[in-house]
């Protein structure tokens, strides 16, 4: 497995990580074997990030996560998040209270007295960037956590919190289908040193040689209410798919792999975290850094699936209300 560099400051990682939210069952259902088989398998396959965040399930990933460490001791670098609410009035809570207490209880369940990367999930209205990356720095220096992260940010608030305290990482959704950090967010990482984590990259599932079925999504499938697995809006995105999916095949690859591929292309500081539940679903992708895309694949690539392809937006609107805004 290649490795890239987590932030200026932090550690060599896997080029690619493994997103833990489907451990909690967010895109269908699980059980503790399966989904500590796919941590064995990522794992095995040289992978040495792994992401999780106190709200998923909630505490279900952190609490498989933790046995993993426990049981089998690996050396990895371990990212969670905190900052989401079920309180529909204030969704974000970035205050050093509620950010201290989830930290406390994430570290518990992960079996750690430090995790190397700590982000704020989303951000707070409430309280300054530059309020942020103080508090978030007295957890770096009280040895809680490695670095700060932020999630679903504009680039404006990235350049605030880092100039009172160095981010390691961003983490916004970002894949061939979702395109928004083009515009600002992966040049501003790349200019600060900070690493660019996209999540999502394999598009929720649909940039793979099996797409998923949305008329088989579970009620509390994360992907139901999303316009993009409409029953208007899915048939057209996978017409456009499919033509990727040929081009992967013809060369021997994946879509998964191929659509991994392109974005570690995107620049060094990437650092993409697919997620699954599945061991062999992660089969499928997790050789994608030994692919090199030569001048003309990037071309076809750009060809098939061209900048704002998709068809409906990427969240409801209840989904939209927490990510950061700014274009």
């Amino acid at each position: 497995m290649k490795r890239r560099q987590l932030g200026a400051q932090g550690p060599q990682v896997s080029a690619i990580g493994l997103g833990c939210m489907s451990l909690a069952g967010a895109f269908g259902p699980t059980d503790r074997a399966t989904s500590l088989a796919c941590l064995d398998a990522a794992r095995d396959a040289g992978i040495t990030f792994y992401d999780t965040a106190n709200v998923y399930g909630p505490h279900v990933s952190e609490e498989i996560l933790g046995d993993w460490l426990r049981t089998r001791r690996p050396d990895v670098v371990i990212a969670t998040k905190a900052a989401l609410t079920r309180d529909p009035e204030h969704p974000v809570d970035t205050s050093e209270a509620h950010l201290r207490a989830e930290l406390t209880g994430s570290l518990r369940r992960l079996g750690r007295d430090r995790v190397e990367l700590f982000y704020a999930h989303r951000r707070d209205p409430a309280m300054p960037p530059e309020e942020l990356a103080g508090l978030m720095g007295r957890f770096i220096d009280e040895g809680l956590i490695g670095g700060y992260g932020l999630s679903e940010i504009a680039p404006a608030t990235l350049r605030r919190a880092h100039a009172e305290r160095p981010v390691t990482a961003v983490q916004n959704e970002y894949s061939l289908w979702t395109r928004l950090p083009e515009l600002g967010p992966i040049q501003a990482c790349a200019e600060l040193g900070v690493a660019f984590v996209p999540f999502s990259p394999l598009a929720r599932g649909a940039l793979t040689d099996s797409p998923p079925d949305p008329s088989r999504f579970a009620e509390g499938d994360f992907r139901k209410p999303m316009p993009r697995f409409s029953a208007d809006n899915y048939p057209r995105n996978l017409a456009l798919i499919d033509g990727f999916r040929s081009f992967a095949k013809a060369r021997g690859w994946t879509t998964a792999q191929a659509a991994l591929a392109w974005v570690l292309d995107r620049g060094d500081h990437l650092i993409p975290i697919p997620g699954t539940r599945s061991a062999a679903h992660l089969a499928h992708w997790a050789t994608a850094p030994e692919i090199t895309l030569s001048q003309a694949d990037r071309a076809e690539i750009a060809r098939l699936l061209p900048p704002g392809f998709a068809n409906g937006d990427r969240y409801s609107e209840a989904q939209a209300r927490t990510p950061e805004r700014y274009c």
